[in-house]
């Protein structure tokens, strides 16, 4: 058997971190096994949907590394889906209902409940017109289940099943019906997504048998992915799109191997490490049920390692897009010290900013740390006498702080680090230094010195 899984993404908005993982395993799955891996873009929902999101979503799983072996369109399969739906009328396994969402409601409360459908146009013979959807009709007694690879054997009472659309008032099929179709006519064996949509599952098992499906996929539930207040990530309270993670300077292969350890990790723990071996390794069974929690202080030592091995010009050429106006001289000269301090390539800039801007502020605890000092002023004071009419290179600088620090006996490269740049670290100081205009930095000491 040829393993053959999907990835069912819906454009009704950008990729999400979370589908992004499912994609991931996807994928990785099908590698493992010599499968094939379907893209196939759920836009049943017309007025929800929108094509340039398609495109994002194609775009992102291209940037993480993840190619796809087969592209289907919901939109373009429509007329396979009502075909269906119009068959399951015709064996009275469907039938049609024009029972309004007021009237439904309505009922349920008048039975105590809050909410569920309670099968009322069953036997009533409604014809098709304006505000009549198709349901389907579910066993009343039995039950549907399924040996899920992570969660183990899962079963839901037909009985507790209502009567679910399955074609909308505006002739549209749900995506239980396009789900359901789609996975028999793709033959598709293993369906690997997020646990959300375990409840989903029934449906798509009791259409799957009315087609005649025989034996149904193999299923895998993903954990959750939750943050770091163990609540589900949230669209609207986290940062979970793929796109933007590419915009704040994360390197996709870093960005890859952090999102396969989210419920999934090597029986040797190494979890960095080039995605062939990871490939050999990945088994479904493996993964874990446990919420998977998104750390992005994790996934930034991810990004560093990452960033780190990157040969240095790959490395200059991987920050261009980040670079925001700095000078290619001196992008050249600081690139190596910045690659080995940086965590995302968004930061680039953050460590010349003194040079090619205004020097920030000092914190308060940082001024107090450093110019606090006996002595300071006088290091200060010296320093800006000397510069004032040295040699203006690198290492005569260096010379002359260095040597200021022998005659005063104390510390002087930190007092004029604070006072040039506004921060207690950051690159080597005299090669960015010696690329500012002496007066510039004579007036940054001054200011500094008149502060004290």
């Amino acid at each position: 058997m040829t393993v053959r899984v999907r990835f069912s993404p819906a454009p009704t908005g950008y990729l999400h971190v979370g589908g992004a993982r499912s994609a991931l395993f996807n994928w990785m799955y099908a590698r493992h096994t010599s499968g094939v891996f379907v893209l196939r873009i759920e836009d049943t929902d017309a007025e929800r949907s929108q094509p340039e999101l398609t495109e994002v979503i194609r775009e992102n799983l291209t940037w993480l590394g993840m190619d796809w072996d087969e592209e289907y369109l919901q939109s373009d399969r429509f007329d396979k889906y009502r075909a269906a739906a119009a068959d399951f009328l015709d064996r009275g396994l469907a039938y049609r209902c024009d029972c309004t969402q007021d009237a439904v409601k309505e009922r349920a409360e008048a039975r105590g409940e809050s909410s569920g459908y309670d099968g009322h146009c069953r036997d009533r013979d409604v014809q098709a017109g304006d505000g009549v959807v198709v349901r389907f009709r579910t066993p009343d007694d039995g039950v549907t289940g399924w040996d899920d690879v992570i969660r183990g054997r899962v079963e839901f009472e037909n009985a507790l099943l209502e009567d679910f659309v399955i074609v909308r008032a505006s002739g549209v099929p749900l995506f239980h019906v396009a789900n359901a179709f789609d996975d028999l006519d793709m033959g598709i064996t293993h369906v690997v997504r997020g646990e959300d949509l375990v409840n989903t599952v029934p449906r798509v098992l009791l259409l799957r048998e009315a087609m005649g499906g025989g034996e149904p996929p193999v299923f895998a539930h993903l954990p959750l992915i939750v943050n770091e207040k163990r609540q589900k990530l949230s669209k609207r309270r986290d940062d979970v799109s793929v796109g933007d993670f590419a915009d704040r300077g994360f390197l996709p292969e870093a960005m890859r191997n952090y999102l396969l350890t989210l419920g999934w990790g090597p029986k040797d723990d190494i979890e960095i490490r080039p995605i062939g071996e990871f490939i050999e390794q990945f088994e479904l069974s493996d993964i874990n049920k446990a919420p998977a929690f998104f750390d992005i202080k994790k996934l930034e030592h991810f990004n560093s390692e990452y960033i780190r091995a990157l040969e240095l010009e790959e490395f200059k050429e991987r920050s261009q897009p980040f670079l925001a106006g700095m000078p290619a001289e001196l992008f050249e000269l600081v690139a190596a010290d910045i690659q080995g301090r940086v965590k995302r390539l968004d930061e680039v800039p953050t460590f010349v900013d003194w040079i090619i801007g205004e020097a920030p502020e000092p914190s308060e605890k940082d001024w107090k740390k450093v110019m606090g000092k006996d002595g300071v002023a006088q290091v200060l004071d010296l320093v800006i006498e000397r510069f004032e009419d040295c040699d203006w290179k690198a290492e005569t600088l260096e010379e002359i702080v260095f040597a200021v620090g022998t005659e005063l006996d104390t510390k002087t490269q930190l007092p004029v680090r604070l006072a040039v740049t506004g921060s207690r670290s950051g690159l080597p100081l005299f090669e960015p230094l010696a690329t500012l205009d002496r007066q510039t930095v004579l007036e940054r000491l001054r200011s500094a010195r008149a502060r004290l």
